[in-house]
C-alpha cells in the first residue's frame, strides 16, 4: 500500500540541526533526534518505505514567510516526493495572505502550516481569521494542536474554529491534541477535522491510540512522523503494530492525504 508521510518539517542545511535541537528542547525530548535535513528525510524515509511526504516549515514572524516558502519551493522542484505547505503568519496583511496563498497554490503547494504556540496567537483569536477566510474552501491548514502548557492550540479552540469556518478543512496534528488527548473528543461530528498521528504514539500506546481511531473512524487520520522529532522507521513500526484491520491501515497511511491535501 501507498506510504504518505503527512507530517515532516524540513529546513535548510546550514540551519536543520539547530533548527531540530531547538524544538527537541522546546519539547524536552531526546536531543539526538534527526537532523531536519531534505536529504535525510528522504533517505531515512525511503528506507522506511514512504512514497511521499507532507513538507512545511513554521514562520515565527511574518517576514519570515516568503524566504521560507520560497526553499519549500525549490526543495519541492528538486524532489518530487515532497508535497509543500506554505508557511503563513497572522500578522500579515489580509492583501499578503491573499497573495500569497494565490502564488503558492499556482507552484503546486497542498495547504498552510500553523502554529499557534510558537507564532504566539489563540487558534481562535480574530486575527487569524483573515487566514481561515481566505483558505476555505480552497485549501487544507494542517495546525499544530495541543500542550499542557500553553493555551494557544488547545482543542476547545480548534473545535470552535472548525464550527465558524466550515468550508475550512483542518488537520489538528498530534492526535489532534499533544499531552492533552483526553480533550479531543470536542472533534466529534466536526466533518471538517481530520487528525494525524504525529508525535503521539509513543506517549499514548497502542491501545488508546486503536480506542481512538476507531471512536472517530480511520477516515479521519493520517499517518505522520513529526520529522525531524521523530525517526521514520521506528514510528511506521510503532503504527503497523496496531490492530488495525487492512482497510483501516490503507486510510491512514496513505489514502486519506492522498484525499485531503489533494496529492
Amino acid at each position: 500500500m501507498k506510504i504518505v508521510d503527512a507530517h515532516c518539517h524540513i529546513y535548510p542545511l546550514k540551519i536543520a540541526e539547530k533548527a531540530s535541537r531547538s524544538i527537541a528542547d522546546f519539547y524536552a525530548l531526546d536531543a539526538t533526534r534527526q537532523g531536519g535535513s531534505s536529504e535525510e528525510l528522504l533517505k531515512t524515509g525511503k528506507k522506511a518505505g514512504v512514497d511521499s511526504f507532507v513538507v512545511c516549515s513554521v514562520a515565527t514572524r511574518a517576514s519570515q514567510v516568503k524566504s521560507i516558502n520560497e526553499f519549500l519551493y525549490r526543495e519541492s522542484l528538486l524532489h518530487p516526493e515532497f508535497r509543500p505547505l506554505m508557511a503563513l503568519h497572522p500578522d500579515m496583511s489580509e492583501t499578503e495572505i491573499g497573495s500569497e496563498i494565490e502564488l503558492n497554490l499556482s507552484r503546486g503547494f497542498h495547504g498552510i502550516k500553523l502554529h499557534p504556540d510558537f507564532q504566539h496567537f489563540y487558534l481562535d483569536d480574530e486575527k487569524a481569521f483573515p487566514i481561515y477566510e481566505a483558505a476555505a474552501g480552497k485549501t487544507p491548514i494542517l495546525f499544530h494542536t495541543g500542550d499542557k502548557r500553553y493555551e494557544f492550540s488547545a482543542p476547545v479552540r480548534m473545535a470552535r474554529v472548525a464550527e465558524r469556518f466550515k468550508n475550512l478543512i483542518c488537520v489538528a496534528a498530534h492526535f489532534g491534541g499533544w499531552s492533552r488527548w483526553e480533550e479531543i473528543a470536542c472533534y466529534k461530528g466536526h466533518s471538517n477535522v481530520y487528525v494525524d498521528t504525529s508525535s503521539t504514539l509513543e506517549y499514548i500506546g497502542a491501545d488508546e491510540a486503536e480506542r481512538f481511531i476507531n471512536f472517530f473512524g480511520a477516515e479521519w487520520f493520517l499517518y505522520g512522523t513529526d520529522y525531524p522529532m521523530w525517526n521514520e522507521e521506528e514510528e511506521l513500526k510503532r503504527f503497523l503494530s496496531l490492530k488495525l484491520t487492512s482497510a483501516q491501515f490503507e486510510s491512514i497511511l496513505g489514502a486519506n492525504a492522498e484525499r485531503v491535501y489533494r496529492l
